[in-house]
């Protein structure tokens, strides 16, 4: 451990850091964030002789004095000075100091060389491909047309309906405003909630569709093995399934037939298949629901869908074999797949989009060798006109308008950098030997989708702690008036029965009921003033009784509240419940941790070490729900949350607690320190430390008491320094973290 102490300049001011360099270099700019609130993303730091500081740099060594600068100003530098805007943000620092530091010019002047040398190799590539490549346009012009008429299927009202029938609308039309919700949007506009919709029906879909290795046997359901290809049956040419894959069952030997249906009709029918098929089927389903859809032809086997998101106003990548949205480098990154010729095709046009999906151009020129580059962009361009016979002037000028925006956001995006931040998976799709033998693992070790520079996200979570005290108050009810603890449960069980009834409801118009027939008057009366307590934390509000027999409650505010709160108060439920049952005794020397949990900690900043994406990102270990968990993929062998107090209040944290997640055991963290910090984290101070701890079972709690009393905070580290076995996973993971401040 090495402690230094930097002086660093932002503006006109100058802030004391004392940092510990075994932390990384994103705990001393989250520091940096808490003294000045300028994120980490958005930090440039300098020291001496335009010396930037970076993820590498040798922080033992750098100078004790350094300056901040926001991007933000770098970028409006850049538009009012000329080519020394660099050297404005330099200062000077003490002679002799060294370390591992570069240049920003030289950055600069690499990335310049770097994009020079791409142009070079373009040039020879282009030079080379007149002699390698065919002028002919056929053999080109005959791999794009038959898609042109297979995408005008997706135009069909009556494909597009059966697509319609077979999907849950309203289930991921409230999984679409939760999530919104969860990063603190809960009045989104159209634009965003058609955004979300689409990337939860790519979810959906990846869940529902099922990938085709070889098919089980149609008469006992035994595994089979490839046999060869038969003759297309009347009824499969009908679906467009000419080309049918035979296999014999390992067992009775029976003979399946697996037809290759081009027909989505079809395919939404039996929802299995290939990348083929499941491209072909979700392109469909796109079109259903009103996005400007078009079907994404890689030459080197593969087939995907862009739509053209209005959010974002330009056309987005999503990949529903793999259940990947907008990250258009998996394949060449993830995958290590060598394009040649990705394109887009539509029912108004046909468009090179290989630039899009590459930042190796010069590369994929050189395997461009079916024809030259002046033949394809005219076999595209007669495709397209052919496409567009018949279209207005206005619809044609918009097209044209958007073709060339396009054309532009290619350009611009092939000089710009790989974010390595982002570490893309290998494919997941397929039998294991069959994506070896495409060479299509990749060299992902963790095979993820995941982030190692976290931005800082905002816990949305104020209703956990809502829920939390209102059973608070209902257990203490109980208690004061003496209710015995098997009727309590009972009672709680109806509260249960009730809300998950509620949950299967449609979300914006829920009600639904508790029936009390089983509880006496007296009971009745004592638990509704804490049950709608309860209710008013889901933002529900109860109605008169019903002889006395059944509680009636609907909606009482914003729907997604209550669609947000549910999963929490039935997960919460469960807890209570569990806990009631196994406890010997039940009385006012229960009202404590862990059965009750008063005063919760919420709506704080947090930032992580890493997170995978985009169901293991860090704010889920906060938002009280049992099956979402925070996942570091590089974690095993240490990672860090910092949660940064709402509104700089100084907390006294009592208790934490930290719960298993749903799987994988030897992901469970066992070594831990649990720190504190009075200034925002500039400097820190240990609450606690833990050593071997092992969870027994899936979604057990744990709960850690701090003995340090009067140590206000207002902000909390975890340095999670192993997890349980470090030898058989490079992943940590953690179901949920809740912190509780001790109540003054």
């Amino acid at each position: 451990m090495v402690a230094r102490k930097f002086v660093v300049q932002h503006n006109d001011s100058l802030f004391d850091v004392d940092y510990d360099t075994e932390d990384g270099f994103e705990v001393l700019k989250f520091q940096l964030f808490s003294l000045t609130s300028i994120p980490p993303d958005e930090q440039k730091i300098f020291g001496g002789e335009n010396l930037l500081v970076k993820d590498d740099s040798d922080l033992n060594s750098v100078t004790d004095k350094l300056r901040l600068v926001s991007t933000d100003e770098v970028h409006d530098n850049a538009f009012a000075q000329s080519d020394d805007k660099l050297r404005l943000l330099s200062i000077e620092v003490d002679e002799g100091s060294s370390g591992t530091v570069a240049k920003d010019d030289n950055a600069f002047a690499q990335s310049d060389e770097e994009l020079a040398r791409m142009l070079q190799a373009e040039e020879e590539a282009l030079f080379f491909q007149q002699f390698r490549a065919s002028e002919d346009r056929g053999q080109f012009e005959q791999r794009i047309r038959p898609y042109v008429s297979q995408v005008l299927m997706y135009e069909d009202p009556v494909r597009q309906a059966a697509a319609r029938k077979t999907v849950p609308v309203d289930e991921l039309e409230e999984k679409a405003v939760v999530s919104l919700a969860k990063e603190g949007n809960f009045k989104p506009s159209k634009i965003e909630q058609d955004h979300v919709f689409l990337l939860q029906l790519l979810f959906w879909f990846k869940q529902t569709f099922r990938w085709v290795n070889a098919p089980s046997c149609d008469g006992c359901g035994s595994e089979t093995i490839n046999c060869g290809m038969g003759a297309p049956l009347p009824s499969e040419i009908q679906f467009g399934g000419s080309r049918v894959e035979l296999y014999r069952c390992n067992n009775c030997l029976r003979i399946t037939r697996f037809p290759r249906y081009n027909d989505p009709l079809k395919i939404v029918e039996t929802r299995r298949g290939r990348c083929g098929e499941w491209a072909n089927c979700f392109t469909l389903y796109c079109r259903a629901f009103g996005y400007e859809s078009r079907l994404i032809l890689d030459f080197t086997d593969h087939l995907w869908t862009e739509c053209f998101s209005n959010l974002l106003g330009r056309w987005m990548h999503l990949d529903p074999c793999e259940g990947v949205y907008d990250k258009p480098l998996l394949y060449e990154k993830g995958w290590n797949k060598k394009l040649n010729y990705v394109v887009a095709i539509a029912k108004d046009g046909v468009h090179d989009v290989t630039k899009r999906y590459t930042r190796k151009w010069h590369e994929v020129l050189s395997r461009r060798n079916i024809t030259t580059e002046p033949v394809v962009s005219a076999v595209l361009s007669d495709i397209t006109k052919d496409c567009r016979k018949g279209f207005t002037p206005q619809l044609l000028a918009v097209l044209e308008d958007r073709d060339r925006s396009e054309v532009d956001e290619l350009e611009r995006g092939l000089p710009s950098q790989n974010d390595g931040s982002i570490s893309l998976p290998g494919r997941q799709s397929g039998a294991k030997e069959w994506r070896i033998a495409r060479s299509e693992l990749g060299s992902n070790e963790n095979n993820s989708l995941s982030c190692s520079e976290c931005p800082i996200r905002i816990c949305v979570d104020e209703h956990v702690t809502s829920i939390l005290n209102a059973f608070c108050s209902l257990l203490s009810q109980f208690v004061e008036n003496d209710i015995p603890k098997s009727k309590i449960v009972d009672i709680l069980e109806m509260v249960k029965r009730g809300l998950l009834d509620l949950k299967k409801a449609s979300f914006r118009s829920r009600s639904g009921s508790i029936s009390l027939e089983s509880i006496t008057l007296k009971f009745v009366q004592q638990i509704i003033p804490p049950l709608d307590v309860l209710l008013a934390a889901l933002s529900l509000k109860s109605e008169k009784l019903e002889k006395c027999e059944r509680v009636n409650f609907c909606l009482a505010g914003d729907p997604v509240k209550t669609s947000i709160a549910l999963p929490v108060a039935l997960d919460a439920l469960d807890i209570v419940i569990d806990n009631l049952r196994n406890s010997d005794n039940f009385g006012k020397g229960s009202l404590s941790l862990p059965l009750l949990k008063p005063n919760r900690i919420s709506s704080g900043l947090v930032l992580a070490s890493g997170e995978e994406l985009p169901f293991g990102i860090v704010t889920s270990a906060f938002d009280g729900i049992h099956t979402s968990k925070w996942e570091e993929p590089n974690g095993a062998k240490g990672g860090w949350i910092i949660y940064k107090v709402k509104d700089n209040q100084m907390l006294d944290l009592e208790v934490y607690e930290l719960m298993s997640a749903n799987d994988a055991p030897e992901r469970d963290p066992m070594n831990w320190v649990v720190e504190g910090s009075d200034d925002g984290g500039s400097s820190w101070y240990v609450l606690d430390k833990q050593t071997s701890q092992m969870f027994e079972k899936r979604f057990q709690r744990k709960t850690f008491k701090i003995h340090s009393v009067g140590r206000l905070s207002n902000a909390f580290r975890f340095r999670f320094l192993a997890v349980r076995d470090v030898q058989a996973t490079s992943r940590l993971q953690i179901g949920s973290i809740d912190l509780f401040a001790r109540i003054s």
